[in-house]
């Protein structure tokens, strides 16, 4: 397992141990590995997210995931999957979490780009969130670790 993907995982169940369903408010719970789209889901209602983690303050720009998948759904007429957002950083040297939760992310916040031809994955296509900053958001946790 790579640590891009370790720490997705962590950050997964991270989201759900401290996050309720923005919805309805019940527990959230994990999809099981490789669910197209999707990591959350709520155990009461129809609810699913995407979640992100980042060692880092809360930045405008962050790394998606394979933009295959994305423009399927977009072309079918869906919209971006709501998205929780898991930052992990130092704040005055203590260590802090943020998580914020976008309910609706317009496609155009969405920037195609591609691998290189001497990555691991060479040339696969993937995508990145920008414009965060300006998109209506919750906090829905803020605290130190």
């Amino acid at each position: 397992m790579t640590g891009n993907k370790k720490a997705g995982d962590i950050g997964e169940l991270e989201v759900v141990k401290k996050v309720p369903c923005p919805n309805c408010g019940k527990p959230l719970m994990q999809l099981p590995p490789n669910y197209p789209l999707y990591d959350l889901q709520c155990t009461g209602c129809s609810f699913r997210a995407q979640v992100k983690t980042n060692k880092c303050k809360p930045k405008d720009e962050i790394f998606g995931a394979g933009w295959e998948i994305m423009e399927k759904v977009l072309k079918s007429g869906f919209m971006v999957p709501p998205l929780f957002t898991n930052y992990k950083y130092q704040n005055n040297g203590v260590a802090w979490q943020t998580i914020i939760f976008y309910p609706f992310i317009p496609k155009t916040n969405l920037k195609k780009r591609q691998l290189s031809e001497t990555a691991r994955r060479a040339n696969y296509k993937m995508f990145n969130y920008k414009g965060l900053f300006k998109l209506p958001n919750f906090i829905v946790y803020d605290n130190a670790l």
